[in-house]
């Protein structure tokens, strides 16, 4: 009797629940209700429930009609008023641009390297953000100095950004498809405390510190502040800092601006 060949599992998942749990799709200033439904409804379909919307512009977002199947998801999604905010407790933030009209700052990633790099800080226990801009003007300067990898998704040139919703459907489905048989973590995994990554948290804390440290010994002119501190936050976050370095540091430079805020004054 004929009987025909099993077929693999279309819908094997790369992740983990636990590690899909960890990852949060952040949406920074979003114009459209409608994107935002179709961001969620293309979370629920690769199995992913953590979206935080940052400054939506429209406040009745959460009733959007386009998250067919995701209204649960859409309901608890996170609201935040800055990205700082959103990805805070995310050791890895990974910010996704069209790089026809910009020079990035940081490492650019190839859509097909952005499961592996995502697997390797979530095997680790960590968070990981995925962070799409507003479909007006993407994510600005500021928003990607904090972001520690660039994601390039290939478009042509003629037309080079993509939907909100469609970019959300697209890098998630690179991080769910399937690849053989790839390596699964330890049932439980304990990175050990020297090897605990530097947070986003983390990383703002410190680099606020530094920040006024350098305002306190006149580091540049008040018009290069601004500069001065993106460049900052991309330093930080390609020093690649674990949790216990970056909060050494960071009583290291609390420490230094407090002597400077207390030195004594000249007779």
């Amino acid at each position: 009797m004929y009987q025909r060949a099993a077929r693999p599992l279309y819908n094997h998942f790369l992740f983990t629940a636990a590690q899909r749990e960890r990852l949060e799709v952040v949406l920074v200033s979003p114009r459209n209700p409608l994107n935002i439904g179709a961001a969620a409804r293309a979370m629920a379909n690769f199995g992913f429930s953590g979206l935080t919307v940052v400054a939506p512009y429209e406040a009745h977002w959460r009733e959007a009609q386009s998250a067919v199947g995701a209204e649960n998801l859409l309901q608890n999604a996170r609201r935040a008023e800055t990205l700082t905010e959103a990805v805070s407790a995310c050791s890895l933030v990974l910010g996704t641009a069209t790089l026809t009209r910009r020079q990035p700052e940081q490492t650019v990633v190839a859509l097909p390297a952005l499961a592996p790099i995502a697997q390797g800080r979530l095997s680790s226990s960590g968070r990981v953000a995925l962070v799409f801009g507003s479909e007006k003007r993407g994510l600005s300067r500021d928003d990607l100095a904090l972001c520690h990898f660039l994601v390039e998704i290939p478009t042509h040139p003629r037309q080079p950004s993509m939907n909100l919703g469609q970019a959300v459907a697209v890098c998630l489905y690179e991080l769910s498809a399937p690849r053989g048989n790839p390596p699964r973590p330890s049932a439980n995994p304990k990175p050990g405390p020297s090897s605990a990554p530097a947070t986003a948290n983390d990383l703002h804390l410190l680099s606020g510190v530094i920040d006024q440290t350098m305002a306190a010994v006149n580091y540049s002119p008040a018009s290069m502040r601004n500069a001065n501190r993106r460049h900052m936050h991309l330093l930080l976050r390609r020093l690649s800092l674990s949790h216990p370095d970056a909060r050494r540091m960071l009583g290291l430079f609390r420490r230094i601006l407090w002597q400077l805020q207390h030195r004594a004054e000249p007779n």
